[in-house]
């Protein structure tokens, strides 16, 4: 069946008076199988938007904003940063989902969420704690993202964490996929483990249904990230010199929206931001075709049917996602691994390295509350509220902290002309 009759096919996007339909496969949100600590409801919201808005208002969101995409903070007002970033990737979802008619609500709470737990300095913070925390355990900036919404966010009186309701939970620790059974994916090795460890921590392995993929919501969230990371660093590249248009022409999927853009006039800027909302566009057209071919053929008649199909629903089509993985591939070589990227996140790493090192031999030096946590513990438990206390930094925060506690800290030099 061609995508267009496939559309044809779903429900309305609104009713007679106006009301948002959903398709049979969304998740209910008045069936939400509820919290681990029981709440009354709220009376104004969903409990798809109460998450949402709980996340907007944690102190890691906000942190989000000086924290690293690509470029630091620091190297020019126009580059994206995690919190712009994370904007970026909740619209495409949204759009995403209201081309599905899932439930927006759901899929912009884990759009939100994805990257709570991201160390300053983005991977190059991640690798530098993962590196620190080698010996127990390592560290998981998925997995750090479940601890801040489960554990270290501490605004409620009643709980610690944000007590978000299971179908965001389960939405979160799947933003890559299963994590257990035939169709479970490790991106990174441990990636996995250290995530299970920590579900198992909260009582939630039964309740999260590991084995299982993720909700269409998760879906589209998990393949908007992928969209707007691409794109945002394509952009970001180019302003900073790292990438050309010339140089992108000849690249897989990109090349043909630049010789289309250049079509419409000269001037460069504008030419960048063609390419990028083309891409966009493109991306997100995909996605929706390819969605409505698998659901047509899965023929899910709940939510729970996305859940425990034998595939995902919400991903690229094949030859859309071979021309994307070359596409990554140029950005790996040309951008992530550019000497200029990588000199800078050298020295990031150390600084991180250093931070966590000082601590975990004089734990007295952190603030107040994690100076007393730190009293009475050793070893991996130390290591763990250490390894907490550093990724909850922003950049700026961790510069200032080893500038204070070290005779040289490390030039984080920009990287723009």
């Amino acid at each position: 069946m061609p995508p267009t009759a496939i559309l044809q096919t779903l429900p309305p996007v609104v009713d007679d008076v106006g009301h948002r339909l959903m398709a049979p496969y969304a998740t209910d949100a008045e069936h939400s199988r509820g919290r681990l600590v029981v709440e009354p409801a709220c009376p104004m919201r969903t409990p798809f938007q109460r998450d949402r808005d709980r996340i907007v208002h944690a102190t890691a969101f906000r942190r989000l904003t000086h924290k690293t995409q690509v470029f630091l903070f620091h190297e020019g007002d126009h580059y994206r940063t995690r919190l712009t970033h994370t904007i970026e990737v909740a619209q495409i979802a949204r759009a995403i989902a209201r081309l599905l008619k899932l439930d927006e609500d759901l899929t912009e709470a884990l759009a939100l969420a994805h990257d709570l737990g991201h160390p300053p300095f983005g991977h190059a913070g991640e690798r530098a704690l993962d590196a620190a925390l080698t010996e127990f355990g390592g560290f998981d900036h998925n997995a750090q993202s479940f601890k801040v919404v489960t554990r270290l966010e501490r605004k409620y009186a009643a709980f610690d964490g944000l007590n978000l309701t299971f179908e965001t939970l389960e939405g979160l620790v799947k933003h890559n996929g299963p994590l257990r059974g035939q169709h479970a994916h490790e991106a990174r090795p441990g990636e996995h483990r250290i995530l299970l460890a920590e579900i198992e921590r909260c009582g939630l392995t039964r309740a999260l249904r590991l084995d299982a993929f993720a909700s269409a919501e998760a879906q589209a969230a998990a393949v908007a990230d992928d969209i707007a990371y691409v794109n945002h660093d394509i952009d970001d590249a180019l302003r900073a010199g790292l990438l050309t248009l010339d140089g992108l022409a000849e690249v897989p999927l990109v090349g043909p929206f630049v010789a289309r853009a250049r079509a419409t006039g000269t001037d460069p800027d504008r030419l960048i931001y063609e390419v990028n909302r083309r891409l966009i566009t493109a991306m997100i057209e995909d996605v929706g075709a390819a969605a409505r071919v698998r659901l047509a053929e899965i023929g899910p008649r709940s939510a729970d049917d996305v859940v425990f199909a034998d595939r995902p629903c919400v991903t690229f089509s094949a030859p859309f996602q071979r021309e994307l993985t070359g596409l990554k591939q140029y950005l790996l070589q040309e951008v992530y691994r550019h000497e200029r990227v990588m000199s800078v996140m050298r020295r990031a790493e150390r600084i991180v390295r250093d931070l966590f090192s000082h601590y975990f031999d004089t734990p007295s030096s952190m603030q107040e509350r994690w100076a007393v946590a730190c009293q009475n513990c050793a070893g991996a438990e130390r290591a763990a509220l250490i390894g907490d206390y550093v990724a909850g930094m922003t950049d700026r925060y961790a510069i200032e902290a080893h500038q204070r506690l070290f005779d040289h800290t490390p030039a984080l030099l920009g990287l723009t002309r």
